[in-house]
């Protein structure tokens, strides 16, 4: 697994921010729904991250979950916010009251999932890809940097 989240991970980040970002505008787009001002917000983190990671593939940046991971993370706080609104769980703030209520609910798919939860979930999964791809690459750095001071001592 370990090998394989090294090699593929950014793929499977940018599949995933593809798929949300598709969606988002075939919801909005072919299914005329109108983005409350919370989606608006959770569209501003998810959009570049497509981007980010496409370039992030193409000059194989080791670094990309550094800049992947801001946006993944923010996007769960948001999206998380956003869903605890539609749920009842949290007031809906006054901002909100504008053309689209945020406690509004498009689609409501076994009785829980809605277009923030969606959302929430693409934020959750490359927020975990991305995390292992860090983690994985800090622990084989640290394996490299061992077997580099056990040749030393051994010379």
């Amino acid at each position: 697994m370990k090998a394989f989240l090294r090699q593929y991970g950014a793929y499977l980040a940018f599949g995933v921010a593809l798929i949300a970002t598709l969606g988002s505008l075939y919801y909005s787009d072919v299914m005329g729904f109108i983005p409350c001002k919370l989606c608006w917000y959770q569209r501003i983190l998810m959009y570049p991250l497509v981007i980010i990671s496409l370039v992030g593939i193409f000059l194989r940046d080791e670094y990309l979950p550094n800049y992947v991971l801001p946006l993944s993370i923010s996007g769960i706080l948001l999206s998380s916010y956003h869903y605890m609104i539609q749920m009842g769980i949290l007031p809906e703030p006054v901002s909100c009251a504008d053309i689209v209520p945020c406690g509004s609910r498009y689609v409501n798919y076994l009785g829980f999932i809605t277009i923030p939860f969606m959302a929430l979930t693409a934020f959750i999964l490359i927020t975990i890809i991305m995390s292992a791809v860090k983690w994985y690459a800090a622990a084989d750095e640290a394996y490299e940097e061992e077997e580099l001071e056990e040749a030393a001592a051994i010379a």
